[in-house]
């Protein structure tokens, strides 16, 4: 009995979301050893990652990525189809629904701190939804978010402000050396 292979093409995309991936998963992890006062209070690290591919290769790429890191960040973690995985599942669904029709915004006026913001109340609440269905009454959900809400507020503008200044540092190193040149 013969087996063959199967050779699936892989191209330069894939290999870009690959290491995308990885790095976003690499920053789950990091963020999963860091305590936090309050269970699924953390500060989104990986969204980084998932908010420059959308502003750099488009919402698909976007997709792939973070779904990538859901899947393997519970894998690895030993968390997969656990409460903390369905909640991590819908946070990033609802913060790639939200991004979706957002990217479309005038860049001018919604760029990677505004987009950040939205990316991370999507995810706040993607999550409390699910929770409110499954995990919690709905007087506990009321009692959490206030505070859930002001972490999306901080984290989001953060992670949007080292977005804004990833972006921008090419930028600033290209005109750095133009101006050493003689």
């Amino acid at each position: 009995m013969t087996h063959s292979a199967i050779d699936l093409p892989v191209n330069a995309d894939d290999r870009r979301i690959a290491r995308l991936a990885a790095l976003a998963i690499g920053l789950t992890l990091a963020e999963a050893a860091i305590p936090s006062p309050i269970p699924g209070m953390k500060p989104g690290l990986a969204n980084i990652v998932v908010l420059l591919v959308l502003l750099q290769y488009g919402w698909r790429a976007a997709a792939w990525v973070s779904g990538l890191r859901v899947l393997a960040g519970a894998l690895l973690m030993g968390t997969l189809f656990a409460p903390g995985f369905w909640l991590s599942s819908a946070g990033a669904i609802a913060s790639l629904l939200v991004l979706a029709p957002a990217r479309h915004l005038p860049s001018r006026y919604f760029g990677p701190v505004s987009l950040s913001l939205l990316a991370a109340f999507g995810h706040i609440g993607g999550q409390l939804a699910l929770a409110g269905l499954w995990l919690l009454p709905g007087a506990a959900l009321i009692k959490l978010l206030p505070l859930f809400a002001a972490a999306a507020l901080v984290f989001g503008t953060l992670n949007g402000i080292i977005v804004a200044r990833l972006l921008a540092a090419p930028a600033a190193s290209g005109r750095q050396s133009a101006s050493c040149t003689p």
